[in-house]
């Protein structure tokens, strides 16, 4: 069994924002001296002795650690390479360029790294643009490299507590959104996206489902998921679609919880991004920084209460957006305002985890140098920089920061400690066997709030009469063919032309993808493309999972309802209808 993490330390109630002007008396973040002292990750030297005992274990470990070791700590970059430490030709030369090493086991060793994320795309993958490698291919695979990852981290000095306190993991991390976010895809139980969560409304099933996918997270060694998302998705926003929950905070909220609940019982810790939120904005913050100009009440109102769920619920983690939230400190990315990340996020909501950023090698974070940005971001209250651009010159930036006293020491411990906290939270239980991978009743979570969120938008709620024809937008060929080995399976007759036809759309289709000739039209992205359909039945997956083609299969063959509701408003169609 899993560790579980602890129980949350504050009450919704006492957080749900009366939406009031954030204090601006603190200090601008500095950006300190990059790349001025040479420095090699191989040095060493002894942190001061503080005279006070620190309080905690973690704190106790963070003040014996030499400046080399407290930088390193706070970076969790990506590498190159299946494994930890063969790798190709081609992934050591990238692992060089990224970080004057040849393999991640190396990378960890050097700069004695308090994490590494595991990336990867598709080709959907809205985020595929900061993606630049993989080192994701089957679950056997992964497991060997996390096992190899923590191998390499355990021979660090920040690898045990004092005085016989436990060995602490490296941080293993993953963008395991589902939906069109979703890096391991193979040989795992896949959740409906979060968008059908939110048309289920169903929490006790969100939190089930995702209990279910943080314990295969757990066996496959990946220690910290990079989700659940909790931007509220607001009318005009194109950028977050159905990797968020809903358009209406209070069901964001609820889900957000559930989700966070459901990966910290199994031991692995919950993330909440993009702080303050992503929902309400038309630009994507991979290529630039999005304004985020909602007042401040609004932001209080609109974008904020998942947050305080997910920190209701003891979520460990919460990534910091690149987003100008003007309300708060305009002009300056949230990755490096104080104002949002020390007086917003710690002082008005009491989160008091790990704060990481996004990926620092995404165009917002660029317009700083690497070393200047990690400093700007831990000055700024950040504990975690993720991503780094260029592995060498963020730790060579912060270590000279620390020494020249630009980023100071009581900052970088306090990041550091917080860093061995959830280490410390997280360490001390097995794996789970690879056997929980797809197991039947993960399977059946999954299954159980993929049938929750089918929303039928317009149409009868009887049925449609066979034979049947799927056809679907270019691309589309496996899920086309789960749909269709789900409806043979429960006795409908297809035929590859004519008959009644269930047309799907999904994810970066557009009108012209839709079929002027079918009697059904299924969204399993966002439903806003349903406004332009003249189909005479509409339905919503939100999700091409194969649980969501099975729930779909047996409402297009009139065994089971369609109970959820849209999560956003879509123009011209209810949030529900059946009239059959």
């Amino acid at each position: 069994m899993t560790g579980v993490l602890p129980s949350p330390r504050v009450t919704i109630a006492a957080l749900l924002l009366a939406a009031v002007g954030v204090a601006t008396g603190c200090a601008e973040a500095g950006t300190g001296t990059p790349n001025t002292t040479p420095s090699s990750a191989d040095e060493s030297s002894a942190a001061p002795t503080s005279t006070a005992e620190p309080a905690t274990p973690a704190a106790r470990l963070a003040a014996t650690l030499s400046d080399e070791d407290l930088v390193g700590q706070v970076l969790m970059p990506y590498a190159y390479g299946a494994s930890a430490t063969e790798v190709s030709t081609g992934s050591a030369a990238g692992n060089r360029k990224l970080a004057g090493v040849d393999t991640p086991a190396e990378m960890i060793e050097r700069y004695r790294l308090g994490g590494l994320i595991l990336v990867g795309f598709s080709a959907d993958d809205p985020t595929g643009s900061n993606q630049p490698t993989t080192n994701v291919d089957d679950t056997a695979q992964v497991r060997q490299l996390t096992t190899g990852l923590q191998q390499a981290a355990g021979r660090l000095p920040a690898a045990a507590l004092p005085d016989g306190g436990g060995e602490l993991p490296l941080l293993i991390g993953t963008d395991q959104e589902f939906g069109i976010v979703t890096r391991i895809t193979q040989g795992v139980t896949i959740l409906p996206s979060a968008m059908a969560a939110g048309a289920a409304g169903r929490p006790e099933l969100t939190e089930a489902a995702w209990r279910a996918a943080g314990t295969e997270l757990a066996a496959l060694g990946v220690n910290v998921d990079f989700a659940p998302v909790a931007d509220v998705l607001g009318v005009d926003s194109t950028v977050i679609g159905s990797r968020s929950y809903s358009a209406d905070p209070a069901v964001a909220a609820a889900q957000v919880g559930a989700a966070v609940r459901g990966l910290q019982a199994a031991g692995v810790a919950a993330t909440l991004k993009h702080f303050p939120g992503h929902g309400h904005t038309a630009v994507d913050s991979h290529g630039d920084l999005p304004v985020l100009d909602q007042d401040r009440d609004a932001l209080g109102a609109a974008d904020l209460p998942p947050f305080v769920a997910g920190i209701d619920a003891g979520a460990g983690l919460v990534m910091s957006g690149h987003l100008d939230v003007t309300a708060v400190d305009p002009g300056v990315a949230a990755t490096f305002s104080r104002k949002v990340l020390t007086d917003l996020l710690r002082g008005e909501l009491g989160f008091d985890g790990v704060a990481v950023t996004d990926g620092m090698n995404m165009a917002p974070a660029q317009v700083l140098p690497p070393g200047e940005a990690a400093v700007a971001a831990i000055n700024a209250g950040n504990d975690l920089i993720l991503m780094p651009p260029n592995v060498s010159a963020a730790y060579d930036g912060l270590l000279a920061a620390l020494r020249d006293g630009s980023l100071p020491r009581e900052r970088l411990q306090q990041a550091v400690t917080r860093v061995l906290t959830l280490k410390q939270r997280l360490a001390g239980a097995a794996a789970p066997p690879m056997t929980v991978l797809g197991a039947a009743g993960h399977y059946a979570a999954a299954r159980q709030l993929a049938a929750a969120a089918i929303t039928q938008v317009r149409g009868s709620c009887s049925g449609v009469d066979g034979p049947v024809t799927v056809t679907a937008s270019e691309g589309r060929d496996r899920t086309r063919a789960l749909l269709v080995e789900a409806l043979r399976a429960g006795g409908v007759e297809v035929v590859d032309r004519g008959g009644t036809v269930v047309h799907l759309v999904g994810y970066g289709d557009g009108t012209a993808d839709l079929s002027a000739g079918a009697a059904v039209t299924v969204a399993m992205d966002t439903p806003y493309l349903l406004a332009s359909s003249r189909s005479p039945s509409l339905l919503a997956t939100y999700s091409s999972s194969p649980a969501s083609m099975e729930a779909l299969a047996d409402v297009l063959r009139g065994a089971a309802p369609a109970p959820g509701r849209l999560p956003v408003p879509v123009e011209g169609l209810p949030a529900t209808s059946c009239t059959g």
